[in-house]
């Protein structure tokens, strides 16, 4: 499943890379931090190499959730 922001491309590369030892865990914040513990490696990946070009800053939470 792809990103649906680069908000979300963010925090999921984020994760990615405290998962992977590049960044320590205890640095990680809010939902890097639960991501990171909650999604396999694999899941992280998908959602991280989304392009970011095809993707809006932010999402507006109605429009997601529908």
């Amino acid at each position: 499943m792809p990103a649906k922001s680069k908000a979300q491309q963010e925090a999921m590369a984020i994760a990615l890379a405290a998962k992977k030892g590049k960044i320590p865990k205890r640095k990680l914040l809010g939902a890097s931090k639960q991501m990171a513990e909650s999604m396999t490696k694999k899941q992280l990946e998908e959602f991280a190499s989304t392009p970011r070009k095809i993707l809006p800053k932010k999402v507006n939470v109605k429009t997601w959730y529908s």
